[in-house]
């Protein structure tokens, strides 16, 4: 895995960003590491629930449901034959496992999925969107996460 380290002020909330020429309680922080892996290598989230993340958020990422900025340059390949999938039908069969799992899980808890999992947004920036009271979010992250490890049969 990828390591990009940066120095954060901790805070009850997690790791910050530290204002310059403050002094306060800091440690480095993987900048490439998401928020889920974060989670689980304390504790916060079981293993279950850890790898149906990780299966969601690689749905999302075949499926390329993130927004694109600019047209895509890569050279397309064209196959004229085989057993294997084409990329298209990769992508949207990833696509199609992505809305199926999300669906599964609810609505109410689609939505702390697709922010915290697929998006990278931090739990209290979650909170604060979906209009929860502070510190709730985990919790309900982990009742989505148990949902959607039912759905991939974890």
């Amino acid at each position: 895995m990828k390591r990009v380290l940066a120095e954060r002020e901790m805070t009850s909330e997690g790791p910050v960003a530290r204002p310059a020429g403050k002094k306060a309680r800091s440690a480095s922080v993987n900048l490439a590491e998401s928020l889920l892996t974060w989670l689980h290598s304390r504790g916060h989230v079981s293993n279950r629930q850890f790898d149906a993340g990780e299966r969601l958020r690689a749905d999302w990422e075949r499926a390329q449901l993130a927004p694109s900025i600019t047209m895509r340059w890569g050279q397309v390949r064209v196959s004229g034959g085989g057993g294997d999938l084409t990329p298209s039908e990769r992508q949207m069969a990833a696509r199609d496992r992505f809305h199926g799992a999300v669906d599964y899980a609810g609505p109410d808890l689609s939505d702390v999925l697709w922010r915290v999992v697929c998006v990278g947004e931090g739990l209290p920036d979650a909170e604060k969107a979906l209009g929860w009271p502070v510190r709730s979010g985990k919790l309900v992250l982990r009742i989505a996460l148990d949902r959607l490890a039912d759905y991939y049969r974890l």
